[in-house]
């Protein structure tokens, strides 16, 4: 066992598990979950879906528990239970009263390593995904930013829908699921994060009674090797709407990047909140639109900046202009010192107040083994935001915010 911090552990076990666990105290609570380095990064065209269909059929039945027990064990508790896949990981995870922790460890074991993945279940499971997929294609707001996806990596897999195609899922079979188990939820490419009134010796206890330490050392899987994203490229995607939903963004490095926190302090000051640039220049100043904002996503292999703007078709040209405008003076100029300054504020505050509940500070712990970085104490990551410089920032801009680089799909009325 490490300490890595006041109340901060980490032990690896010798098969390549890594437990990390905050003990807060004045908390009940505890959140823990588990990261599965197993997603859709890692799927081919052929399969996409395949790691989320997993993640919904595990739900379905283990060794041990029906979907019913799966779904009361927590809940009639007062727990929760709940899951996701990502471009990178998939995550199974649970906030619960501290006394239940251990049963919360049971529940997530039966839920990564023993799951039934039977053929019945599957066909049922399927259906559901299907409509989950019908609800994105029904939202414009969110189905552009899947279609910019496509367009900036067409041959790579962080352009492919994490949900899958009707066509894809539709044909996925329950060997295909069970494969795809089998390669990637081993002990070895897990970590496992918990938080709140935590014990990390007692937890490391509960993980060895249910086989966590077992099997011999497997390294965990690398990020997936990046293409070269599209640059500079403009579709339109024709949809009965009243809106026209428009994205515009381009490839950044990866989160173990240390230019991370200058792009965060770049994303934030250009289109983070009401005083933004864009929010300032395209809402309040034009009136061009009620939805407009900037973000920032890095991945374990790349990146990508963009903005998200919704509105009429009337005015969509002059507002992708307006925010061309408004990229190229950035590219052009950067930040002035008052908007660094305000911006560093801005992420430090963001930071902090993203650690005041167990989940928060569970899914900061796991972020720190994900990608394979080290454990920063939270007065390391405010003198790292604070050492980020003006010429930093301009630097950035310069180089990833000039409008031509930025890939555009737009979706709504021709």
């Amino acid at each position: 066992m490490e300490i890595l911090d006041h109340c901060v552990h980490r032990t690896i076990a010798p098969n390549g598990l890594t437990v990390l666990s905050e003990q807060l105290p004045g908390v009940r609570s505890a959140a823990i979950g588990v990261w599965v380095r197993s997603a859709s990064a890692h799927e081919s065209a052929a399969e996409m879906g395949v790691a989320h269909l997993l993640e919904h059929l595990v739900f379905k039945g283990t060794e041990r528990r029906t979907a019913k027990q799966l779904a009361e064990a927590l809940e009639v508790r007062g727990g929760s239970l709940d899951a996701y896949t990502s471009r990178d990981h998939t995550s199974f995870q649970a906030h619960v009263l501290d006394a239940d922790l251990p049963l919360a460890v049971e529940v997530l074991t039966d839920l990564v390593h023993h799951p039934l993945l039977r053929a019945e279940d599957l066909e049922l499971e399927r259906n559901v995904v299907l409509e989950e997929i019908n609800g994105v294609l029904d939202t414009p707001d969110d189905l552009v930013f899947e279609l910019h996806s496509q367009a900036l990596w067409p041959r790579h897999s962080y352009g492919f829908s994490i949900l899958g195609t009707p066509e894809t899922v539709g044909r996925l079979t329950a060997g295909d699921l069970a494969r795809v188990h089998h390669a990637g939820y081993y002990r070895g490419n897990c970590v496992i994060a918990a938080a709140g009134n935590v014990d990390h010796l007692r937890l490391v206890e509960v993980l060895q009674r249910e086989g966590w330490f077992e099997g011999d050392m497997i390294p965990a899987r690398e990020p997936v090797a990046i293409e070269p994203a599209a640059r500079g490229v403009e579709l339109i995607e024709a949809k009965k709407i009243a809106q026209s939903n428009i994205v515009l963004g381009t490839d950044l490095f990866s989160a173990r990047d240390p230019r991370r926190y200058a792009v965060a302090i770049l994303a934030n000051v250009f289109g983070g909140g009401m005083s933004s640039r864009l929010f300032q220049r395209i809402r309040e100043e034009l009136g061009l639109a009620y939805a407009v904002y900037a973000y920032q996503h890095l991945y374990q292999s790349a990146g990508v900046a963009g903005v998200y703007v919704g509105t009429q078709p009337a005015t969509a040209a002059a507002a992708l202009d307006a925010i061309r405008e408004e990229l190229s003076r950035l590219a052009r100029e950067g930040l002035s010192v008052d908007e660094v300054a305000g911006g560093k504020q801005q992420l430090k505050g963001q930071v902090m107040l993203g650690l005041e509940s167990p989940a928060s500070r569970m899914h900061r712990l796991a972020g720190t083994a994900l990608h394979r970085d080290r454990y920063r104490r939270l007065d390391e990551i405010l003198a790292e935001i604070d050492a980020v410089t003006k010429a930093d920032i301009d630097a950035l801009a310069a180089e990833y915010f000039e409008p031509g680089r930025w890939s555009v799909v737009r979706l709504g009325p021709n």
